[in-house]
């Protein structure tokens, strides 16, 4: 563990620490402006953590009428730092930053690394995107706190990113799933098998991924494949994360994040273990504080210590998020679940696409893929389409044609997120060369 006494809280003691942060947030944020007074209007300055109910819940559009910076809740002259959202219909969500922001975004994603077995000295390789993007200087920030070495490559360039990796060795790779594979993919058109690398330990995130492609980077890439989450309004990367000991859960740095588990329909609180969409409150972020922000992403809470030492909230991985829902037929469907069938599915590869084909009055899901390891013929690769549709069928109770092209035919991401589902309508076609 990076840090022990954090980490290792006795619960009630925790508890007790959360209240004492959020009546502070309370007191300060009151009378700073009218975006935190109007939510606070009718909060009591004694609120504690078992009254965090009481306040409103906000969300996305709440800060985008916040844009720029209207909600900053300190003199300009403290700001350190600027990032933001890659934006959604043109619209972009700003963050900011005090150097205490940025200290503790240092060492939540310090607990992140040594979580992964990183110590000092352990050299990193950062394939995340730097820039506006919090993901790439999150995990720098993280490494150089814990005294580890970081190569800031970035994403993109995976000529140069393979070559680094097999000439400096190092031991941790942090990049998202998708370019976990498009690194996997180069690694074996070298014919460097897994046990010829370096790497232990990927810590891959930023977009969703399922439990499939995980046993296939961890098969391809000789690793333990584990998991990230966070998110720009809250702090970016580090939020929480994923041990080799956490049995496929997330530890919530709660005593930074407070995490809320909701029926996203009702709003009450659901019981451990039931999905439900996450919301969180800053305890301790000063430039844009967020007080029960609404994150949209499904998931299930546990919080119960699970004797591994650690004390946190934990999480499942995220499941979906409500806007990302799929209605094929009248049966809900994620991607995440379609992913976890293409990947478990045998002769299959970690590229593909969903395709919603909007074209008609009642919408229709195809689902392009790509081969594991060398092309197929015709017929090879109609029977493994026929063969997949028949698991999804089978798997989820859903009827969508599956289409099984040449390797390389689906664009590889290789900076930002991969995006899974494309609509096709009468102006778009999104893989013109693939769908006629």
């Amino acid at each position: 563990m990076f840090d022990p006494a954090a980490e290792s809280m006795p619960v009630e003691r925790r508890r007790s620490l959360q209240t004492e942060r959020l009546r502070s947030q309370v007191r300060r944020l009151k009378g700073v402006n009218d975006f935190y007074g109007r939510q606070l209007s009718d909060v009591d300055f004694d609120v504690t953590i078992e009254d965090l109910a009481s306040i409103p819940t906000i969300s996305k559009p709440d800060l985008w009428e916040q844009y720029p910076l209207k909600a900053v809740a300190v003199p300009r002259s403290e700001l350190r730092r600027i990032h933001a959202t890659s934006g959604t219909s043109g619209r972009a969500t700003i963050v900011a930053y005090t150097e205490n922001d940025l200290d503790i975004f240092r060492q939540v994603n310090a607990r992140v690394l040594a979580g992964a077995g990183a110590g000092p000295g352990t050299m990193v390789h950062n394939g995340y995107g730097y820039g506006l993007f919090t993901g790439g200087l999150g995990l720098h920030g993280g490494a150089e706190a814990l005294g580890a070495n970081v190569v800031p490559i970035s994403g993109g360039q995976t000529a140069r990113q393979v070559q680094l990796i097999m000439d400096l060795e190092p031991e941790i790779l942090v990049c998202t799933p998708s370019y976990a594979a498009t690194i996997a993919d180069a690694l074996d058109a070298l014919g460097v098998a897994p046990q010829d690398n370096s790497l232990r330990a990927g810590i891959f995130g930023a977009e969703p991924w399922s439990e499939s492609m995980r046993t296939q980077l961890s098969a391809r890439l000789g690793l333990t494949a584990l998991d990230i989450y966070g998110l720009c309004e809250v702090v970016g990367p580090g939020v929480a994360f994923e041990t080799a000991e956490s049995d496929h859960q997330l530890y919530v740095n709660e005593d930074h994040f407070y995490v809320e588990c909701i029926d996203p329909e009702s709003g009450r609180e659901v019981a451990d273990g039931e999905v439900g969409e996450l919301v969180f409150t800053t305890l301790t972020k000063e430039a844009l504080p967020v007080l029960r922000y609404r994150t949209g992403d499904l998931a299930a809470l546990y919080r119960e210590p699970d004797g591994t030492g650690r004390t946190l909230t934990r999480m499942s991985r995220i499941l979906g998020r409500r806007d990302d829902m799929i209605v094929i037929s009248g049966v809900n469907v994620y991607p995440s679940e379609i992913e976890a069938v293409l990947l478990g599915a045998e002769g299959i590869g970690t590229s593909y696409a969903i395709v919603i084909d909007r074209r008609a009055e009642m919408p229709s899901v195809f689902v392009l893929a790509e081969p594991r390891g060398d092309d197929l013929g015709g017929e090879a690769a109609d029977g493994l389409g026929a063969a997949v549709a028949g698991a999804l069928k089978d798997r989820l109770g859903v009827s969508c044609a599956v289409r099984v092209v040449g390797v390389g035919q689906i664009p590889r991401i290789e900076i930002g997120k991969a995006v899974r589902v494309h609509a096709w309508t009468d102006e778009h076609n999104p893989f013109p060369a693939l769908l006629r």
